[in-house]
């Protein structure tokens, strides 16, 4: 709270590049409905870039750590009316940034708007955005509670298509806690599609009890193969990974006390396979059809689906593709052609 309402006063005070996510090209879609959000909901968001999946018409999707509910009215317009967005966050009283919000500042608050939680500036602006969307009744609702409790928020088992996440999962205590959650809420086939922050190595103490390493979203940041360990004992698919980028620090004092560990920010996918489902290796052909995609899907950095291209994958993606959103914008079969397909989604 000290740290983003007080010591920090624009993005240029940030003493590491932890902020700026590597995106791909938004589609046009994307870009109008991001324009058509609140400009008080946009100013009081703090997360970094766009996390936005593929193919969400009338998908049911949860938000963790929403803040002012950007992201979720970005989705309120893509998903439609059909579809439904909860946005979670663990604000209250005045604005302030921990386990549920995210945390990194890219704008400054116009004084214009009067201080806030961010759930409080999500909630007022639901039938604003409604009547924009030229929606009957809302899609959108806004909790107040915590990632790693979900079940304490009233969160049912598989009750959501998709979990998103927008560089928040560093700040939770209890990774593990907030990985379990999401696969319980998550139905059979479902997504966890997040953004957050990992580490070249386990940290230590003195990294991550350090309160400007912490604001910076570093040192709580997960060594990343732990993640790829925490997905398996939950019970997700082998993640995949969508994009990185390396996070470089121009503090020398904090890169004195970071020592060798590097730093990266990544977008990764986990699937929730049911447990049934099995499958080889397999060839498949992308229908097109998905909105923003037409032609080609780039789906994780190892698989790019061109529209009527066969393409070999492994087990893992047959599986993931065969029983998530996706299946029926794919043709699959088993076997496969070329030996030297990619391996594994990671």
């Amino acid at each position: 709270q000290d740290y983003y309402g007080k010591e920090l006063q624009k993005s240029d005070d940030l003493k590491t590049s932890a902020c700026v996510t590597s995106a791909r090209p938004l589609p046009k879609a994307v870009r109008d409905a991001l324009e058509r959000v609140h400009e008080e909901v946009v100013a009081r968001y703090y997360g970094c870039g766009l996390v936005i999946p593929e193919y969400l018409e009338s998908c049911q999707i949860l938000d963790l750590g929403s803040g002012s509910g950007r992201d979720c009215y970005l989705l309120s317009q893509l998903v439609g009316e059909r579809g439904h967005i909860t946005g979670i966050d663990m604000t209250e009283g005045q604005v302030r940034h921990g386990a549920g919000a995210s945390p990194c500042p890219t704008s400054i608050l116009p004084p214009s708007f009067p201080s806030s939680s961010q759930v409080e500036v999500a909630k007022k602006h639901v039938a604003y955005h409604m009547d924009k969307f030229g929606y009957r009744k809302p899609n959108v609702e806004f909790l107040q509670g915590y990632m790693e409790k979900l079940r304490d928020a009233g969160l049912a088992d598989d009750s959501y298509d998709i979990v998103i996440s927008n560089c928040v999962i560093n700040l939770a205590p209890d990774k593990r806690a907030v990985l379990r959650e999401a696969y319980r809420v998550l139905k059979p086939g479902g997504e966890m599609y997040f953004s957050d922050v990992y580490a070249s190595q386990r940290l230590s103490e003195t990294v991550q009890k350090h309160r400007v390493l912490w604001g910076e979203c570093l040192g709580g940041a997960l060594y990343w193969r732990d993640l790829y360990s925490i997905a398996e004992e939950v019970g997700f698919s082998p993640p995949c990974l969508v994009t990185a980028s390396p996070i470089t620090i121009v503090d020398k004092e904090l890169e004195g006390i970071i020592g060798d560990c590097r730093f990266v920010s990544a977008t990764f996918r986990l699937f929730k396979v049911p447990g049934s489902s099995q499958a080889g290796p397999g060839q498949v052909i992308y229908n097109g059809g998905i909105v923003g995609h037409e032609r080609e899907l780039v789906f994780d950095a190892n698989f790019t689906f061109k529209k009527g291209e066969v393409v070999d994958v492994d087990a893992e993606m047959a599986v993931i593709l065969r029983s998530s959103r996706f299946a029926d914008k794919f043709l699959i079969q088993a076997g496969r052609a070329n030996a030297a397909a990619p391996q594994g989604c990671c």
